[in-house]
């Protein structure tokens, strides 16, 4: 079982970490530096790594691959469940994840039953065919732009009747506010001051043509598509959950909401405000903005997809 240290969040200065999109945000952007919200993000984060690894359905002598593995929660996670039996392959496309990684496993004394491969999900170098129980990914397919690619490899390297979970957060309702937001703003006769500049900050982070929506990853996408994929890559007996919630902001404190990012490619609020807005429109979006933020009357919606699968016993 895994020993108890405590996983200290590292800081984007370390060595090996700065100047990595991935690493830049998994380790610091996506809760704004604020140790209270990184608590709340870990949280949500160990629910998902639970119904993940629910579905992979591990036990020891077993070998899973995580994809995407990131700082390394579901490899660490499925080591704790199931021991010193289990071997694990951490992939990933970020250099500077892995080698945390490494080093978190060091932490942890797992590290014999570990193995690092540095590669793209549409293309999993160094994983032989048929040569795993399990593959899992969270919040990794989502960013890969050729999906049934990346499945059809999930499924090359399994072994008749291993499994695949996934945990994948769906975007597109983001995108299509922006471009709601946008197709408002074309029209003539549109008097609310506030409307140009929320659409200025949407815009920044998602999508915001039909056009645009479709050449992107995050946002080109939904639940159906991923059952849809999985279906045509070869999967069978899948089972797939949408898991939708809608609840009050907890981020109050204002520099915290505007240094959070809401996915790897985008910029949080305060960076867009300094670079894409002008003094007076910094100042009109705040007074409207941080009010609400403060007193929490903002909602956050969140949307993922839990997608389990069995590569068949028999190949067609």
């Amino acid at each position: 079982m895994l020993a108890e240290p405590e996983l200290a969040e590292p800081k984007l200065a370390e060595p090996g970490l700065a100047g990595d999109e991935w690493t830049g945000w998994l380790l610091n952007r996506r809760h704004g530096g604020d140790a209270t919200q990184a608590a709340r993000v870990r949280a949500a984060v160990d629910g998902y790594v639970e119904r993940v690894l629910d579905g992979a359905a591990l036990a020891a002598g077993m070998v899973m691959a995580d994809i995407g593995s990131g700082e390394g929660v579901v490899a660490w996670r499925a080591i704790e469940r199931c021991g010193p039996g289990l071997r694990v392959i951490l992939t990933d496309i970020s250099a500077p994840l892995l080698r945390y990684a490494r080093g978190q496993a060091q932490v942890l004394g797992v590290a014999a039953q570990c193995r690092f491969v540095e590669c793209g999900a549409e293309r999993l170098e160094g994983l032989e065919s048929a040569s795993l129980d399990a593959v899992t990914s969270r919040s990794a397919l989502a960013y890969v732009a050729d999906k049934p690619a990346a499945l059809a490899e999930m499924l090359r390297v399994l072994k008749p009747g291993g499994r695949v979970s996934l945990a994948e957060p769906v975007f597109r309702d983001e995108a299509l506010a922006a471009c709601a937001m946008r197709a408002l703003l074309e029209r003539d006769g549109v008097t609310d001051r506030l409307l140009p500049l929320l659409h200025k900050w949407k815009a920044a982070q998602f999508p915001d043509t039909e056009a645009a929506m479709a050449a992107s990853p995050l946002a080109s996408y939904g639940e159906r598509d991923l059952l849809r994929f999985a279906q045509q890559a070869g999967f069978s007996r899948l089972h797939l959950e949408l898991h939708m919630d809608v609840r009050p902001n907890e981020t109050t404190d204002w520099a915290v909401f505007c240094a959070t990012a809401p996915h790897p490619w985008a910029p949080g609020l305060g960076e867009i405000l300094a670079t894409r807005f002008t003094p007076q429109e910094r100042a009109t979006l705040e007074a409207a903005l941080r009010p609400e933020v403060e007193a929490g009357r903002l909602t956050t919606a969140s949307r993922m997809v839990f997608l389990s699968a069995t590569k068949p016993d028999i190949q067609g």
